[in-house]
């Protein structure tokens, strides 16, 4: 039985390709990507689900790995990957846009730490917002349902020098703008709120100069912007669902499928 070099970089080839998209997506996506999980366990993460996977994987092409043609394909997977895990990276995204927006208006916006998440500094409410979209991401099954749409992936697209078009490409570029518009209305209630009471501050000031508005709208804007903020979460946890099941359906039109 003899085996030539090129049978034996396409039987490579069959593990490293799905490995890439495998990768790519687990170092972009939220919870399973973030710097608090040791590269290692990022590494072990993506050889096993790519271990899992591959009986569901449809048969790949057999093209040497070096090739220009398998080198496509590995950059093909791996912008699948990244693609994937970037459009639920954005909801994560609007959740910290959001809560930058609602500190600066409360007053909070000097209350900083580095989030573990991102590496980045950022106020203390957007943590606390990303916070809560990881337990909601969790409690919603939502690496489950990652997993899922990864596996049906390879079905609906799979592994082949060709895979990125026009429309994919508007995909990520349609979804990006959705980030603006869910920080907005993460943030809405809050910036409504407190304009109602800036109008407010205003109609003092004109009925009483002699008031320090600095002295006393301080510590009202901030205590009432806290509890802004806590009668806010019911509407913030179905704004969490409503993003994060468009980021699924948009992954899903994204690899091929319609849901």
């Amino acid at each position: 039985m003899q085996i030539s070099s090129a049978e034996i970089a396409a039987w490579v080839g069959t593990f490293l390709w799905p490995l890439a998209r495998v990768a790519a997506l687990v170092i972009t996506a939220p919870v399973l990507g973030s710097r608090v999980t040791p590269r290692r366990v990022r590494l072990m993460l993506a050889l096993a689900l790519t271990w899992a996977i591959l009986p569901f994987v449809p048969p790949i092409p057999m093209v040497e790995p070096l090739s220009p043609t398998g080198l496509l394909v590995t950059a093909q997977q791996v912008l699948i990957g990244l693609s994937m895990g970037f459009l639920l990276r954005l909801v994560f995204g609007a959740l910290e846009l959001g809560g930058q927006v609602v500190a600066t208006q409360v007053g909070l916006g000097f209350a900083s730490l580095v989030d573990p998440q991102s590496g980045a500094q950022g106020p203390l409410l957007s943590q606390f917002y990303t916070l809560l979209g990881t337990l909601v991401f969790l409690g919603l099954n939502g690496h489950l349902i990652l997993i899922q749409l990864l596996v049906d992936s390879f079905t609906l697209l799979p592994v082949a020098p060709t895979g990125a078009d026009r429309d994919w490409l508007w995909i990520l570029v349609n979804w990006a703008s959705q980030m603006f518009a869910g920080a907005v209305l993460v943030a809405l209630p809050a910036i409504v709120s407190l304009l109602v009471v800036n109008l407010a501050f205003g109609v003092m000031v004109r009925a009483a100069p002699q008031l320090n508005i600095f002295a006393v709208g301080f510590p009202i804007t901030l205590v009432l912007g806290l509890l802004i903020i806590l009668y806010s979460l019911p509407n913030l946890m179905h704004q969490l669902n409503h993003l994060f099941a468009e980021a699924f359906r948009s992954i899903g039109h994204l690899a091929g499928g319609n849901s």
